[in-house]
């Protein structure tokens, strides 16, 4: 199964479909992204656009999701930033907090939350 994310104007992921294997083969029976493509566009309208997307990040970075951009530079699919003071690793294309999350703990009531306020961890009890 190939995987296709619809793009708007602005590169932000409106859907993303699954296509079938046989739905993405050339003429010669290799899978080709733009064979995919012209399927996506014969369902849904020459006028929208499509990106195939990969399951395990095998290419593109990022499995592709609903709100998030697709960065033609970096040919990735980029997550929303979650808070401002985040940056993107560039390697990743992933968001990363300015301060490394604690190790968790092996408790299953504890986790960590991001404060913006602060620019630190804090610590969440689920417990409470």
């Amino acid at each position: 199964m190939a995987h296709f994310a619809q793009i708007n104007q602005e590169n932000q992921v409106l859907q993303v479909i699954v296509v079938g294997n046989d739905d993405c083969k050339d003429q010669n029976g290799h899978e080709s992204e733009d064979v995919g493509i012209l399927f996506c566009k014969k369902l849904f309208g020459n006028e929208t656009n499509w990106k195939q997307t990969s399951y395990n990040s095998n290419f593109r970075k990022n499995y592709a999701a609903i709100g998030y951009f697709y960065d033609s530079v970096r040919d990735a699919f980029i997550p929303p930033k979650p808070f401002e003071s985040w940056s993107l690793n560039e390697n990743t294309c992933t968001w990363e907090a300015p301060v490394a999350a604690p190790a968790q703990k092996d408790d299953n009531f504890i986790s960590y939350v991001w404060s913006e306020q602060e620019h630190n961890w804090k610590i969440y009890n689920h417990s409470d």
